[in-house]
């Protein structure tokens, strides 16, 4: 993967969001959906057409994914939240941390099982009180269960291609973790997989090949990593802040690529006026086939056991 042979990042949408972010492709729609979260907003993209919608949001988004029924579920400050694109309405499903106030949802991915994996964060970004969960859909609604704690901003999660590896960030600190993942969803074995030095690591997701991509706040790029660690070439992205990349189209082949104009002194944001904006470049490796959140209980989830632990 050279990174001179790619294209540069182009501007699809020059949208200047606050704080876009998790950006997902919907198979289903041929589009691509982002957040912005200090913007309160869900938006979407549709390549083929180049038509854009937008819907507000009652808290701050911190994702979105597809759900098997043509809804999405949202991580909204304070929950998970089913969300109808066709009327703009939003439902809880199921509270998260209502005894920390201070935190919010931020990333989130699904796993090739069919399970939600997010983390929380401390929105004021001081405090240590973030943890990642892992999320599946039951008879009698969704079990929760956290896994690992101790973040002051989660970002990730991602899965690798074979679904035995979990890599997670804490931002703040520069370091992206990897975890083996299980059959049942159980995390072990947390080590550092690598540190970012000039930025700190934003979302991050794998392709087909198992690279690592990662986004990189106050950074102006993303990083890749092969699967042992190797670093590869950085790809440098017009904006300060680049938060998370999603793979999309018919052939997977084709990176989106979320930035933030949150935090960019007026100097910088002279000098990248599209920052904020939502950028698109072709690749030679595909991204992993996309997986829907199951709107009803899936066979394989069924006959595991409730590991909730609270």
């Amino acid at each position: 993967m050279d990174t001179a042979a790619m294209p540069q990042p182009r501007c699809v949408w020059d949208i200047q969001a606050q704080l876009g972010e998790g950006p997902v492709w919907s198979a289903r729609e041929q589009a691509l959906y982002f957040v912005d979260i200090v913007g309160h907003a869900i938006h979407r993209f549709h390549p083929a057409t180049g038509a854009r919608s937008s819907w507000p949001t009652p808290k701050r988004p911190g994702f979105v994914v597809p759900v098997s029924d043509g809804t999405l579920m949202c991580g909204l400050k304070d929950g998970l939240y089913r969300f109808d694109p066709a009327s703009g309405d939003f439902r809880c499903e199921v509270a998260v941390e209502p005894g920390l106030p201070g935190n919010r949802i931020n990333d989130g991915c699904v796993d090739s099982m069919g399970r939600l994996w997010f983390g929380t964060m401390d929105d004021g970004e001081s405090t240590p009180t973030g943890a990642l969960y892992s999320v599946l859909r039951k008879p009698d609604g969704l079990c929760v269960q956290r896994h690992d704690e101790g973040y002051i901003v989660t970002n990730g999660p991602a899965i690798s291609p074979d679904g035995t590896k979990l890599y997670h960030n804490h931002s703040p600190a520069g370091i992206i973790y990897v975890f083996d993942l299980a059959a049942d969803g159980e995390l072990t074995n947390r080590r550092v997989f690598a540190r970012l030095a000039d930025g700190y690591p934003d979302g991050v997701v794998v392709d087909s090949a198992g690279v690592l991509w990662v986004g990189v706040w106050n950074g102006g790029r993303i990083e890749r990593f092969q699967p042992d660690g190797t670093r590869l070439e950085p790809i440098t992205v017009p904006a300060q802040n680049v938060t998370k990349v999603a793979f999309g189209g018919p052939d997977l082949r084709t990176v989106y690529i979320t930035t933030a104009r949150k935090n960019t002194p007026d100097g910088r944001l002279a000098t990248l006026p599209q920052a904020g904006g939502l950028f698109s470049m072709a690749v030679e490796v595909a991204g992993q086939a996309p997986t829907m959140f199951p709107a009803t209980e899936m066979a394989e989830m069924a006959a595991l056991p409730d590991i909730t632990k609270g």
